[in-house]
């Protein structure tokens, strides 16, 4: 890291540490996350891995955990359906077997069912409006919300009442 007069001053592994601690004191982190974090401040590779190991080992850098609170947010909090957190999780840097596990937990039960919820709770805003855009706009919602198309058009049809809209 440079020094206030421009010169460059050797990275001490407590400077790593320190820096690590600080964003895990922020909010909870992946280890990639962390890693690249850390890697863009200017720390060494060898002490950014050795950093990590030891934070694992002392359970603040845990995958798993992360991914857990990271996906349950995601569907309970905000409503999003598997591909949105998916992307989420693999955004964040979470392994693919980690958050295969991770949604496999999470994603119990039916995602028609979740996605006709948060239809039903959207579709009295669009009362006002002519079906067939209502049910555009409620597909639209859906899909950024995660869900597939099938599932999305589905479940607006239902919170609409609206039988004879075609896919």
């Amino acid at each position: 890291m440079p020094a206030s007069d421009g010169r460059e001053r050797p990275v001490k592994r407590r400077d790593v540490h320190e820096r690590a601690l600080g964003l895990l004191a922020v909010r909870q982190r992946s280890r990639k996350e962390l890693e690249r974090r850390l890697v863009g401040a200017g720390f060494d590779t060898d002490d950014v891995a050795a950093e990590l190991r030891r934070l694992e080992r002392v359970g603040l850098v845990d995958d798993r955990a992360f991914a857990l609170a990271l996906a349950e947010q995601a569907v309970n909090g905000r409503g999003e359906g598997r591909w949105a957190v998916a992307r989420r999780l693999a955004l964040a840097g979470v392994p693919g077997p980690v958050s295969e596990e991770v949604l496999g937990s999470v994603m119990v039960g039916d995602e028609e069912e979740r996605a006709l919820d948060l239809a039903a709770g959207r579709a009295r805003r669009l009362s006002d409006i002519p079906p067939q855009k209502a049910f555009l706009r409620l597909c639209g919602y859906l899909g950024r919300r995660g869900y597939a198309p099938d599932v999305a058009r589905r479940a607006a049809r239902r919170a609409l009442a609206l039988e004879s809209v075609a896919d």
